[in-house]
């Protein structure tokens, strides 16, 4: 269940909760959008800090669009972006993948870090697909 912090970017400051049903328009529509990945803030404290930090970095980053990413989708959402710590900021361009910051951060490293990731070019998800190796030394299978 969200905190009162997390729920006050959605109820306060307008920020959409997205589900598994209105992400992907979401992401799609957005120039620049940063998603909120909360899970359980009586698991992860950190949540509620960053969701004190989130507006301001919004505010210093104007062209971003933020969301929270509701709890019932985050698990899943979560293999998508490939990341293990919690809470985390998934940054993305139309919906593509440009960089994650997880856990709370000196506010220094957000500004140094969010301004590096938006200047990426966006990539394939990290955690969408499986990496082909090529085994040069077998030429054939059973062999």
């Amino acid at each position: 269940m969200p905190s009162p912090l997390i729920n006050r970017l959605v109820d306060e400051l307008g920020y959409p909760r997205l589900d598994q049903n209105s992400f992907d328009d979401f992401i799609k529509s957005a120039p620049f959008s940063v998603l909120f990945f909360t899970e359980e803030p009586k698991r992860f404290p950190e949540s509620n800090d960053v969701a004190v930090i989130l507006p301001e970095l919004v505010k210093n980053f104007p062209q971003l669009t933020p969301a929270v990413i509701s709890t019932d989708a985050e698990k899943a959402l979560q293999g998508r972006y490939n990341f293990t710590v919690w809470p985390a900021l998934v940054f993305l361009k139309e919906g593509r993948y440009l960089g994650t910051i997880t856990k709370v951060q000196n506010w220094d490293v957000y500004m140094a870090e969010i301004g590096s990731i938006l200047a990426l070019e966006p990539r394939r998800d990290p955690g969408i697909g499986i990496p082909v190796v090529v085994n040069p030394v077998a030429s054939s299978c059973g062999q």
